[in-house]
């Protein structure tokens, strides 16, 4: 994980307008979130795994899932997931179990972040900078 100072940390925004805002971009809701607190993550590539750019946030009143609910947003930060190899190998697994296995558990939740990337993270924090604080 490498933390990302950033001029959003501590701001306020409504989590509809942030929603309206950051989804044409490509970001998404990570699958993470809970009632009290998530994040909007960028897919930056999926190169041995996935590499992001995750924005966390949490509500400062209401829950996630209410209308009107005001969060605030928290240091961005990449973050890589390598996920396990040859999940598929045994294809004598039924349809009932692949039903319910067919999320597997990352091989390294914090796996290495390829240098490469940290500069497009940076830039993509700028823009969400460039985006949120000169509307």
């Amino acid at each position: 994980m490498i933390e990302i100072p950033s001029a959003l940390e501590g701001k306020t925004f409504r989590l509809y307008k942030l929603e309206a805002e950051l989804k044409p971009l490509g970001y998404v809701i990570g699958g993470n979130w809970d009632y009290d607190h998530g994040s909007f993550d960028y897919k930056i590539d999926d190169e041995n795994g996935y590499q992001f750019l995750r924005v966390p946030f949490e509500a400062v009143d209401g829950q996630l899932d209410s209308n009107g609910t005001t969060v605030k947003l928290g240091r961005p930060y990449l973050l890589s997931h390598q996920y396990q190899i040859g999940l598929d190998d045994d294809v004598r697994t039924g349809n009932i179990a692949a039903t319910f296995n067919q999320f597997a558990e990352p091989q390294d939740p914090d796996a290495q972040f390829p240098e490469k990337y940290i500069s497009v993270g940076q830039a993509l924090v700028k823009q969400l900078e460039d985006k949120l604080l000169n509307a």
